[in-house]
Formats: C-alpha cells, sequence, structure tokens
C-alpha cells in the first residue's frame, strides 16, 4: 500500500462534499446504467425517463449507427494502434474530417480524442501568451478556460451575452496584442446561444478573429443541425469552430474546424492530437453514419424542437423559471444547492432521471437541475416529466420560495418564438 501520510492526501480528505449528500440521500451522480442511453433507461432495475443525455438526436442507438460500428470492429478490431502522426491514421479517419469540414462550412477540420482534448489543444496551441489576447464569455464551457489557463494566455471576460460589455473589452484591448473573441454556441448550463450576428460584427470592427465551441449545438441547432452559426446565418463565416462528436452526433470524441493551414498546423503541433491515441476506426464508421442520418432523415431534428419547445412551455407555465433556453438544454433554475438536491430526488422518485448542478459548476445561487431533451421522447414522455415537475411543487416545500411569479411565467413562455431558426 502507497504511504498515505503524506500531504498529498491532505486535500482528498478534506473534500466531504459528496460524503454528506450520500448521508442525506441526496447523491444522485454516477448513477449506474444497466442499459443503453435512450430515452428510457434502467437504473438499479427500475425504468426511468432519461432527462439528462446529450443523445439529443437518439443516434447512440440508430440501426445504421449501430450497423455502421459493427462492420468496421468487424473489419479493423476495436482499436486505432497508435497516435494518427505515426502509426494510426485510417481512411475513415479522414473520411470523417473532410465530413466535419463539409458539415461546418470549412476547409478542413481535425478530430481529436474528446471535446474536451479538442477546446483544449486548439487554444494552446493556436494562442501564444506573448502576442494574444482572448477576450471570453463569462459563461464559457470550462475546457475553453482550462485551455486558456495551461497556455497561460491572457484573457479579460464580458458578461454574459452582453455586448456593451464586449465592445469595452475589444476596445481597451485594441493595439495591446492579437485579439480573439471565444464563446459557447450553446451554454451547456443555461441553454441558451451565443449573439453570433453582432459578435461577428464587432470582431470586425475591431479585427478579432471569432472561435466558438460549438459542442452542444452540433446536429441541434441550425435549419440542417450544422450548428449557431447556421442557426444565425453566418454557417462558414466564423474563424474556428469546436465542438464535440458525443452530443447531437452520438459518438465521442472532438473536432475544430477552420482554414487548411490552420488545420495542416495543429496536427503537427497540437499536444492533444500529437501524443493522444486516435479514435477507434468503428467510431469514425459510426459517426459517418450518423452524419447520413441527420441528412437522410430529418424529422428527428424537427421532432427535437417540437420537444424542446413543449418541454419549455410546460416548465414556465408551473412557474419555473428557465431562463433563457431557445435549445434542448432547459435549466429549472432554483437558486440554493440543496433545493436542486431535493427536486432532483423528487423527480428520480417518481421515474424521471435529471441531474442536479450546483456550485462550483455554476454560480451561488444559481443552483439548477438541468433537463436535456431528445427526439425519441414521446410527447407522453414529456407529459409525464411536466406532471412530475408539478408534484415536485408539494414534496420540496423550498420551491415555494423560488417559483417563478406570473410576469416571469409569461416571460419565459414568450421565449419559443426565439428558437425559430434564422434563414441563411
Amino acid at each position: 500500500m502507497p504511504d498515505q501520510k503524506s500531504p498529498i492526501y491532505d486535500k482528498i480528505r478534506q473534500y466531504k462534499d459528496a460524503d454528506i449528500l450520500r448521508a442525506e440521500g441526496l447523491y444522485l451522480y454516477m448513477r449506474k446504467l444497466e442499459s443503453s442511453s435512450e430515452s428510457r433507461v434502467i437504473v438499479n432495475g427500475q425504468e426511468l425517463l432519461m432527462f439528462a443525455s446529450n443523445n439529443y438526436l437518439g443516434l447512440t442507438t440508430h440501426p445504421k449507427v449501430k450497423e455502421a460500428a459493427a462492420k468496421a470492429i468487424e473489419k479493423f478490431g476495436v482499436g486505432a494502434g497508435s497516435v494518427r502522426l505515426l502509426g494510426g491514421t485510417f481512411g475513415l479517419h479522414e473520411e470523417l474530417e473532410q465530413r466535419i469540414a463539409q458539415f461546418k462550412g470549412a476547409e478542413a477540420a481535425i478530430v481529436y480524442s474528446s471535446g474536451y482534448v479538442s477546446n483544449m489543444a486548439t487554444i494552446s496551441t493556436l494562442l501564444n501568451k506573448q502576442t494574444d489576447i482572448a477576450i471570453i464569455d463569462a459563461r464559457i464551457h470550462a475546457s475553453l478556460l482550462d485551455g486558456l489557463r495551461f497556455a497561460q494566455i491572457p484573457f479579460r471576460v464580458f458578461d454574459h451575452n452582453d455586448m456593451d460589455d464586449l465592445s469595452a473589452k475589444l476596445a481597451v484591448s485594441k493595439g495591446k496584442g492579437n485579439l480573439i473573441i471565444i464563446v459557447d454556441g450553446v451554454y451547456s448550463m443555461d441553454g441558451d446561444v451565443a449573439f453570433l450576428p453582432q459578435i461577428h460584427g464587432l470582431a470586425q470592427e475591431f479585427g478579432a478573429l471569432v472561435m466558438v465551441d460549438d459542442a452542444h449545438a452540433t446536429g441541434v441547432m441550425g435549419a440542417y443541425g450544422r450548428g449557431t452559426p447556421e442557426h444565425f446565418g453566418l454557417h462558414g463565416k466564423i474563424d474556428i469552430v469546436m465542438g464535440t462528436l458525443s452530443k447531437g452526433l452520438g459518438g465521442i470524441g472532438g473536432f475544430a474546424a477552420g482554414p487548411r493551414e490552420m488545420i495542416d498546423f495543429l496536427k503537427h503541433t497540437a499536444r492533444g492530437f500529437v501524443f493522444s491515441a486516435a479514435l477507434p476506426p468503428s467510431t469514425c464508421a459510426a459517426l459517418l453514419a450518423a452524419f447520413r442520418v441527420i441528412e437522410e432523415e430529418p424529422q428527428w431534428l424537427v421532432r427535437l424542437h417540437e420537444n424542446a419547445d413543449l418541454m419549455r412551455k410546460g416548465l414556465a407555465q408551473l412557474g419555473y423559471d428557465i431562463g433563457q433556453s431557445v435549445s434542448a438544454v432547459i435549466p429549472v433554475i432554483v437558486g440554493e444547492d440543496l433545493t436542486a438536491y431535493q427536486l432532483a430526488r423528487a423527480l428520480h422518485a417518481q421515474g424521471i432521471y435529471v441531474s442536479p448542478v450546483a456550485h462550483p459548476a455554476v454560480k451561488k445561487g444559481t443552483a439548477r437541475v438541468r433537463v436535456s431533451v431528445m427526439a425519441t421522447h414521446s410527447i407522453d414522455d414529456i407529459m409525464r416529466a411536466l406532471k412530475a415537475f408539478e408534484n415536485a411543487k408539494t414534496m420540496v416545500p423550498m420551491l415555494d420560495k423560488v417559483l417563478a411569479t406570473k410576469e416571469a411565467k409569461e416571460e419565459a413562455t414568450s421565449l419559443q418564438r426565439l428558437s425559430a431558426p434564422v434563414a441563411a
């Protein structure tokens, strides 16, 4: 046994959060799935409606996607055998990168082992602490922030989706370095979208590049699911688009899409690519099939937004605060961490799988239950979940203090009109 008297263990022993939640019967993380991640899952022998999955279009278990993966495993096995640069590149890797570039309206793309690695590696490789300044939204994903910190890139933070503050931060930074604006396409904890038209305009005004993490928008936002730029009529006009292949596309991996010379540079210098094993060929085959399904079966995207609209309306009518969500991610903001844990437990008891999100994942006082809607949910599934939220109002006494006022309900309900795609 290793020596556990080392001071390194002091920090470990000081962490008590998980134990406290377990003792209170409120620990709802890492629940073990005994089935595939679909709209219905089995946990401890109990069937639950899944509203905590990022498998937005249901492609993880789509027959065409599974068939493509099985055929590739039969031919290529379960792994790539090496890093891409030295011995792990297959034709399927190149085909997938070409497909991503086409889908995103870019010249080229690079595939990484995860969305987190994609953001970390791309930012830390492209930006230079001596010459560049990042201007970032206050709510960008942790992986983007970690990439900046890892490479020690100086950055300024503008208030979430506040274009006046963004303009001010750009103005004080101009002339002090090369500027790059970094935002999420869809914000993972809020479900709202970056104001890309205004951001794109300010970038042109101040000579800045724009980098968008489109993880929760790829396959989900836009008339054809191509992401937030398409949603706003800016398809192919954003300098660097990054994202994940594990959400709307139902697989695993991450990507960055942009100019060909930039992508070639990343493939030879990004540590997260050069020193990380390649995606299994079977995963590439499955993802290529997922792209084909998105093209050939557009009904899944339509159903996703119909379901999300229905869920948003229902939650707002029940008096819940859903923020500014216009996507498949719907926050139910309840304020205190304990309230979020209790609400999640009350919903679990009624057969609804949702996840509580507390500090430090969100700011103190903004704890929430995050609801993720899928295209494969039926209307009955949505209505059953809404009934559970209604019942929870009597099961969680603290909710009385945080339910929205009549005016807030009306405002939240009116948000549905914002979710309509903008024509390209």
